[in-house]
């Protein structure tokens, strides 16, 4: 089973009060998993890395054997690619940590999207943030 991993974080401020959201979706749509969570005080990216993280921990703990991560952050994608260094120290253990997961899963793509496309993940970091639901609970 192939399954998408759509994943947002967010800060108002940067940094500021920040969240995650991400949304694990099977081949068919249907939802595997979904939450959006407050982290404190972070900048967007180091939001973004939190986002990914804890979508391929729920993808390594439901035992997905691929996943193709979505995301409207291109410096993840472009980091988690190879395509570009990770210089700042915050998002290098982030991003050793995320890569950990991923070889657990196996099989891991990234696609960069426009925020358009990324909405469901998008909203659950706001109404993370504005504190509107508990998403995933």
């Amino acid at each position: 089973m192939k399954a998408k991993l759509f994943t947002d974080g967010g800060s108002r401020g940067n940094p500021g009060p920040a969240a995650y959201g991400y949304v694990l979706e099977a081949e068919d749509g249907t939802v595997l998993a979904a939450r959006g969570e407050r982290i404190g005080v972070a900048t967007n990216n180091v939001a973004e890395y939190r986002a990914l993280i804890a979508g391929l921990e729920k993808a390594v703990e439901l035992a997905v054997p691929e996943v193709e991560v979505v995301s409207d952050s291109e410096l993840l994608v472009k980091q988690m690619t190879g395509e570009y260094r990770v210089k700042n120290a915050a998002l290098q253990d982030l991003s050793i940590q995320a890569s950990r997961l991923a070889r657990e899963i196996g099989k891991v793509s990234y696609t960069a999207v426009r925020r358009e496309h990324n909405e469901l993940a998008d909203r659950l970091v706001n109404e993370a943030l504005d504190g509107a639901s508990e998403a995933g609970h």
